[in-house]
């Protein structure tokens, strides 16, 4: 668990350490029976000057002192710290990660490109120094090994299901779910996640053109209903409106008639011909 460091500031033992090389300076040129002081005096600047410890901004310093972890300094500055602390500098600022184009399978078994970004930065020095080899790495296998989960649990697209959670059509719940699964997978990097999206999404190339097609049907399919739909409630209000207003009755024989012109000139794609009965010549 990340703790803070002892410290102390640095420039208050930056004039020390300039004192103590006066003081030697002096020593040495003074007179010689001053120069063991003057040894000592060199020795305690550069004892010194190995605890000093510079941070910059959106740094922290992890400090182990023969092999122990003893603290993080988070602060920005120079500080000094107890001397012989072996310093690793941590970057804490806001990292994004694109993933490569990766063909995974979904749910339905068809190939599936699909690529993310993840945004994320380092909360806890520590556990990215200490717990994992190289926490750059690991958080780039581990949200390829996210996304690929993810991906595998839901179809591309929805055919038959209008409410159905798919990758193409579910966005904004398939980002939440990837960033949920890496921040349990990162947890344990000292990792925060702050976004993760998709930025890449399609059928791979083997079946690009037939999923393309079978997507043209399904919307030439959803159109036809809603024409069928709409023909059949201005066939109903027409044949109502004709008894109502006009005060026509018509017989069964001559609504299916009606209905039926009707619908061949709604549902058809092409312009109807009219054909006007003039009645027999003879």
């Amino acid at each position: 668990m990340e703790k803070s460091a002892f410290k102390i500031n640095g420039f208050v033992i930056l004039i020390l350490v300039l004192a103590l090389i006066g003081a030697a300076v002096y020593c040495f040129i003074a007179t010689p029976a001053l120069t063991a002081w003057g040894v000592t005096a060199c020795v305690i600047a550069v004892i010194l000057c190995c605890g000093l410890v510079v941070v910059f901004p959106n740094k922290v310093a992890v400090l182990t002192f023969f092999g122990k972890y003893t603290g993080t300094v988070k602060d920005t500055g120079i500080w000094f710290v107890i001397p012989f602390y072996i310093a690793k500098k941590v970057s804490v600022k806001v990292v994004n990660f694109n993933s490569e184009r990766l063909k995974v399978n979904d749910v339905e078994g068809n190939p599936v490109e699909i690529a993310a970004v993840v945004v994320y930065r380092v909360v806890d020095a520590a556990k990215a120094i200490f717990d994992v080899d190289d926490y750059l790495e690991f958080v780039e296998i581990q949200s390829e090994t996210a996304l690929r989960h993810v991906a595998a649990k839901y179809p591309y697209d929805n055919f038959n299901e209008k409410d159905g959670i798919s990758l193409r059509s579910s966005g904004e719940i398939i980002a939440k779910e990837l960033q949920t699964e890496l921040e349990e997978r990162l947890l344990v990097a000292g990792v925060e996640i702050i976004e993760a999206r998709l930025t890449h999404l399609a059928y791979a190339t083997e079946i690009a053109s037939a999923m393309l097609q079978r997507q043209q049907a399904a919307a030439i399919l959803a159109a036809r209903q809603i024409i069928v739909d709409g023909a059949v409630g201005m066939a109903r209000m027409a044949i109502e409106r004709l008894e109502q207003d006009a005060s026509i009755d018509l017989d069964e024989e001559r609504k299916v008639a009606m209905i039926n012109n009707l619908m061949v000139t709604i549902v058809s794609d092409r312009s109807a011909q009219p054909v006007i009965n003039t009645g027999s010549l003879y």
